[in-house]
């Protein structure tokens, strides 16, 4: 009975599972506009502080933020009903899309309906950052922050590391200052260590069991469907566990295991297959980590369609599994730890450096996009930013 309550937020979460487009750049906006402004689930600060602290783990960074609304609004339950909710349309889309590549042209893959996707997510982006940066920037420290953390950012936009050093810098920073806000007496507290457990478990167990299909597929000479399953769930896994900075780091390192490392019938699939799943996912609404749904689903296409739906399954469990695992376990320890006066002055300098990286995402994205001319398409690009 308690989760009724919940249907209406449930119900905004699918919206906002069909039709947030734009990666997390664009998903960030639209969650400050639907569950900040319109519904009122979290605060403006709360979302702010979520985004930064995904930021500091792996995994799906949309996905994970909209996971702790969920778990800030109604607990466990509700978190992982949100999480389903928004992943299901997005693996949905890209399982189909696996089966019916090879009835898309190359004209439909670059159909005109989706060349306004990106100055969408530019206009969401620049939208949510200037929303939150009239919270976190209020003094001069953190516009320095802001301004160096944009410029960095634009520079090594594709770096994985350039987002986490960022934020303990910035939080390191305005540790600088200890009159401001001074420690007071924080009662100790347990730590439940069951999420993080429950990850190192499916990481060895993976691991383990992808050792023993590799050797069981030497063996016999040739590959079996249900010994690659294995190799593909512990390659998942690994990526969600692992990957800082989203879909563009993730990407090329999928690219490399599943198209460059094979060879011969190992091969996964093509480069050319595997480049029109990672570019139509930009085009299709929800995380881009759902990508994986697609590969899953091509790595097993050749041992028929119910060994590619096992496959598509596989790749949306695994590369999401961590992702929730890994948030859910230090979001408490986050949220205890604030009450330490470093902690919480490192807040300061986090937030302004996650307004400066959304800046930076801002004009990242537009330098792509066709703005500079008095054309018509430049035109209403603006008009689409604006709008």
């Amino acid at each position: 009975m308690k989760l009724l309550r919940h249907i209406p937020f449930l119900r905004m979460v699918l919206l906002h599972s069909l039709t947030a487009f734009g990666g997390p750049q664009g998903h960030y906006g639209m969650m400050v506009r639907r569950f900040v402004q319109k519904r009122h689930d979290v605060t403006e600060q709360e979302l702010m502080e979520f985004t930064a602290f995904v930021q500091l783990l792996p995994g799906a960074s949309s996905t994970q933020t909209l996971t702790l609304i969920g778990y800030k609004r109604g607990g466990l339950v509700l978190g992982l009903l949100t999480l389903f909710i928004w992943v299901l349309p997005a693996g949905i889309l890209m399982s189909l899309l696996s089966f019916l590549l090879h009835y898309f042209d190359q004209q439909s893959k670059e159909a005109d309906i989706f060349k306004f996707i990106q100055p969408m997510a530019v206009g969401f982006l620049a939208f949510a950052a200037l929303r939150m940066g009239r919270i976190a920037i209020h003094n001069l420290i953190t516009v320095v922050i802001a301004v160096v953390s944009a410029a960095i950012t634009f520079l090594w936009f594709k770096t994985p590391w350039v987002f986490p050093v960022l934020l303990v810098a910035g939080g390191v920073v305005t540790n600088f200052s200890k009159k401001r806000i001074p420690q007071v007496e924080v009662k100790k507290r347990k730590i439940a260590w069951g999420n993080i457990w429950l990850f190192v478990v499916f990481f060895v167990l993976l691991g383990f069991m992808s050792e023993w299909a590799r050797k069981q597929q030497l063996r016999i000479g040739h590959q079996e469907p249900q010994y690659r399953v294995w190799n593909l769930s512990e390659n998942f896994y690994r990526f969600g566990s692992l990957v800082f900075g989203g879909g563009d780091v993730l990407v090329p390192l999928m690219y490399e295991q599943f198209v460059v490392r094979p060879k011969g019938e190992n091969k996964y699939m093509s480069s050319e297959e595997f480049l029109t799943g990672s570019g139509m996912v930009r085009a299709i609404p929800g995380p881009v980590f759902s990508v994986a749904a697609f590969h899953g689903g091509m790595a097993m296409r050749k041992w028929g369609a119910g060994w590619q739906v096992v496959g598509c399954v596989a790749g949306l469990v695994f590369i999401f599994l961590p992702s929730v695992l890994l948030v859910l376990f230090f979001y408490p320890i986050w949220n205890y730890l604030k009450k330490y006066a470093v902690v919480y002055r490192s807040l300061e300098g986090i937030n302004a450096v996650v307004v400066g990286i959304m800046a930076a995402s801002s004009f990242y994205v537009m330098k792509d996009i066709s703005i500079g001319s008095f054309q018509t398409i430049a035109i209403t690009n603006l008009v689409v930013m604006v709008g």
